[in-house]
């Protein structure tokens, strides 16, 4: 197999890996042309925001070739495809032949939670049985998808740890934006009640029914249209600052009095705005922080107000 490289300005790249793809490459990938020297820019988007803000100011676009494809022919077709004019200094490297699925699988492995939780990929069933019979650890079998949620990221763990430490058991719980439905599945673990997972896309409402088959638990996945009326013990939301605001009045009024929210995605600087959006409802404080990123908790005393 060969690699084709080259660079475009970073608002261009998502356009030229759909072409490249349109083409004919096997996959297609974009990354900081600073990457490793430091120059290398870190961006964050989120829902709501412009992405060509949240765009590296020069691009490397890369994308795989099989063998046999010729990669003059696959940028002449990509040309056909954009507007602007595509990097006329391309250049390929031979990739070695490797088992692919296999180096994928290799880069995820056990993740542990705290001390209460071992989150298990399925290609790695000797480690999960060890925990099982070696420790006190909850095992959750979950693989990668196409659902955000395996475990690896800062507000994934903070979510995990607050719910392995401070949630009641046999409460009813609420997870919205469930993802994989990592957070709902390892509730259920943890001793939870009646459970919901929601969210906006059905590919992850269908990941999260497989995910909690798969690790022997009953819940309820569902759109937000399919939600019932009601209120829970425990309401957590897994999502970003934005839309987190944006929901602020539906998710505190789905918290029963006495009942705890849980929100995290939410980086430390933007900690204080997010828990002034709901203010009206639940004070919400830092209950911990990690690599940058807070998990917001807080209790509801009294009924929310209309």
């Amino acid at each position: 197999m060969r690699e084709l490289i080259f660079y475009c300005q970073g608002e261009q790249a998502d356009l030229a890996t759909d072409a490249l793809m349109q083409a004919g490459a096997l996959s297609a990938s974009v990354e900081d042309a600073d990457l490793d020297t430091p120059e290398e820019q870190p961006i964050y988007g989120e829902p709501g925001s412009d992405a060509a803000s949240h765009a590296w100011q020069v691009s490397r676009v890369l994308a795989l070739l099989a063998d046999g494809v010729d990669p003059s022919q696959v940028m002449q077709q990509a040309q056909q495809l954009v507007a602007f004019t595509l990097d006329a200094d391309w250049q390929t490297r031979e990739v070695p032949d490797q088992d692919w699925v296999r180096l994928t699988q290799s880069q995820f492995g056990p993740i542990a939670v705290g001390n209460r939780l071992l989150i298990v990929p399925s290609w790695h069933h000797a480690e999960k049985t060890a925990a099982e019979t070696e420790t006190d650890r909850v095992t959750l079998s979950l693989d990668p998808g196409l659902a955000f949620g395996t475990g690896s990221h800062p507000t994934t763990h903070l979510c995990l740890q607050w719910l392995a430490s401070e949630m009641p058991q046999d409460a009813q719980l609420l997870d919205y934006g469930c993802g994989s439905g990592i957070l709902a599945i390892a509730a259920r673990l943890f001793g939870a009640g009646q459970t919901w997972a929601v969210d906006i896309d059905e590919q992850a409402v269908e990941s999260t029914q497989y995910n909690a088959t798969v690790n022997a638990v009953t819940l309820s996945a569902a759109l937000p249209d399919g939600l019932p009326d009601g209120q829970f013990d425990v309401v957590v939301a897994n999502i970003l600052s934005n839309p987190l605001k944006v929901l602020a009045p539906m998710l505190s009024k789905r918290v029963k009095p006495g009942g705890s929210l849980v929100l995290s995605g939410v980086l430390e600087r933007q900690a204080e705005e997010v828990a002034a959006f709901y203010a009206p409802w639940v004070n919400l404080t830092i209950w911990q922080s990690l690599d940058g990123w807070v998990c917001l908790a807080g209790q509801l005393e009294t009924e929310p107000t209309p």
